[in-house]
């Protein structure tokens, strides 16, 4: 028989007062506190009451009480999100089978929740992929499947955040599921890029740095899919370029690097 899950209000001297039912990974892990430095102030089987417990007693030592209680986990944006998402402690689980949660999911990029325990998730395309490739069909029904949320945090603290080992991979798995390389063609992505670059322009004369991070991600992007496209890889056309100006010498005038000529 699976034992039941005990939870603990836990306290903080001068800090704080929270709930969890991992000690070590909670307090002393994440936070840094090793035993002997807080105290379990209640412990029960029962989530519910230990839920309006924390909160009773975050009141009656006057620390800052939590917006959302600890079993009321609840989505941001959620008219936005649009997806009936049930979150617990242990599990997200999502209403789809296996076969048709990547497509659902891409349609919620940049949706986020929140953990109490874990913190924020939300759906990039490398978290997508993992939960795609990690997700377990419900035994209560096969339209269902979850994730454990403990598994899916450590790998999104390990490695889950885009970097430039995989994020061009990224891109042309959203650019293949949205049917880029079928339907579309080199050109359109040419026109694409001008259009970006346009908006690039904008935003460096109205000195709006937000709008030129946007716009150089995007020309990133558009040229991610430009190259692949014509059967290249902008891994290999970066590469290309940089072994020639490795070895390219010059100085800069007027704000602008010019290359030497032979």
């Amino acid at each position: 028989m699976e034992q039941e899950k005990v939870y603990y209000i836990y306290h903080i001297p001068g800090k704080k007062i929270g709930a969890t039912s991992n000690l070590k990974q909670r307090v002393e892990k994440q936070q840094g506190y090793k035993e002997g430095e807080y105290e379990i102030l209640d412990q029960s089987t029962d989530v519910i009451y230990i839920s309006e417990k924390e909160i009773s007693l975050q009141k009656m030592f006057g620390y800052k009480v939590d917006e959302t209680p600890y079993k009321e986990l609840q989505l941001k944006n959620v008219k936005e999100f649009n997806m009936k998402v049930n979150i617990t402690d242990q599990t997200t689980t999502f209403p789809f089978p296996i076969h048709k949660l990547k497509a659902k999911l891409l349609q919620h990029i940049g949706a986020e929740w929140q953990h109490p325990e874990f913190g924020s998730f939300v759906f990039n395309l490398p978290s997508v992929e993992w939960i795609v490739s990690n997700a377990i069909t419900s035994q209560f029904s096969t339209d269902r499947c979850f994730v454990y949320n403990k598994a899916l945090a450590d790998a999104m603290n390990a490695s889950i955040d885009v970097s430039f080992d995989n994020v061009f991979d990224s891109i042309r798995l959203w650019a293949k599921d949205r049917g880029i390389y079928e339907k579309g063609d080199a050109k359109t992505q040419y026109i694409k890029l001008l259009e970006e670059a346009g908006e690039l322009a904008q935003a460096l004369l109205k000195d709006d740095q937000p709008e030129v991070k946007d716009a150089i991600g995007d020309m990133i992007v558009v040229l991610t899919n430009l190259a692949e496209l014509r059967g290249l890889s902008v891994e290999d056309c970066i590469e290309s370029a940089y072994e020639v100006i490795a070895k390219r010498t010059g100085k800069m005038e007027n704000g602008t690097f010019k290359k030497d000529t032979l």
